[in-house]
């Protein structure tokens, strides 16, 4: 009986207080689409494929560059909130501060970068984060200011308030990474999809020599190019988001060949599915083959 009355309690607060999706609701709406295309076309113009933007996505490490800056950041932001409340020395909370309005550069570099080659619901999603973060660092500025010109008073209340907009961007940053997947490995993890050993794949006769194609092996799509008598074989959805990597046009970089994703244009070196190019920075998951005397080709996950 008390059981039951706590659920009947349960189901009328929820009634009563509805969760809201906001973050749901920017990302359907298609309000912000003509200027996300505008701004994303600029940005990609201004930052153009090369080592900059490469290290901007973060290839050079592996991992999207983006959000440890962004931990850096907040966290000055959020450290200069606690140096307040305890009353610390003004110019430990004036250095805090500067230190995280300084990271608050090359983390807005790397997002936007990151932001310009994402799907238009992230984009949108990723517009108002940006614009919560923007507003952050105005107040954060804004508070630095006034703490150097003695108002130490007026500077703790735009923290404040600048930490209340970093908490609103924070929270649909999280939306991106947690329930978008931007930035998230999009490729199979074929260790535990794949058994030990080889697997039959296909008859080498029935594949086109030079053009890539997709065949499936259990769950999993792969990317298959036949040139002779060797075969090259990857997982075929990409690490950035998921494209299909067969799909794609096939490159030289450096004399080794390479497939471009067709989605966002992610490059990837065929021999062990590394990332040449962002803005992937997960390498892409590569096969060893072998070819029977009767024709048949065997793969196996790549351990190298």
């Amino acid at each position: 009986m008390v059981k039951e009355t706590v659920k009947t309690g349960r189901r009328s607060l929820r009634q009563l207080v509805p969760p809201i999706d906001l973050a749901g609701r920017i990302e359907r709406s298609s309000r912000t689409d003509r200027p996300i295309r505008a701004l994303a076309k600029a940005v990609r113009q201004r930052i153009g494929p090369g080592p900059l933007r490469d290290l901007l996505h973060g290839v050079p490490l592996g991992k999207p560059l983006h959000p440890p800056l962004a931990t850096l950041t907040v966290g000055c932001m959020f450290t200069t909130a606690v140096l307040d409340v305890v009353k610390a020395d003004p110019r430990a909370t004036r250095a805090v501060l500067l230190t995280g309005l300084g990271g608050a550069i090359p983390t807005a570099a790397a997002g936007i970068t990151d932001w310009s080659s994402l799907h238009r619901e992230q984009q949108r999603v990723g517009l108002v984060h940006a614009a919560a973060n923007l507003a952050a660092v105005g107040l954060y500025t804004a508070s630095l200011v006034m703490r150097l010109t003695g108002r130490e008073r007026a500077g703790r209340a735009l923290s404040f308030a600048g930490l209340a907009a970093a908490g609103a961007g924070g929270y649909l940053g999280g939306h991106m990474a947690y329930r978008q997947a931007a930035g998230a490995n999009h490729a199979e993890v074929v260790t535990h999809l794949v058994p030990l050993g080889w697997h039959d794949l296909c008859a080498l006769k029935d594949l086109p020599d030079g053009r890539p194609v997709a065949r499936r092996l259990g769950y999993i799509d792969l990317f298959v190019l036949r040139v002779g008598e060797t075969v090259t074989v990857l997982a075929d959805r990409c690490s950035h988001l998921a494209g299909p990597l067969h799909q794609g046009r096939l490159v030289a970089e450096n004399g080794t060949t390479c497939v471009v994703c067709p989605w966002h244009g992610t490059t990837f070196r065929l021999s062990d599915g590394a990332v040449v190019h962002g803005p992937g920075t997960a390498p892409q998951p590569s096969f060893d083959t072998r070819i029977r005397r009767d024709g048949i080709i065997q793969v196996r996950p790549s351990h190298t």
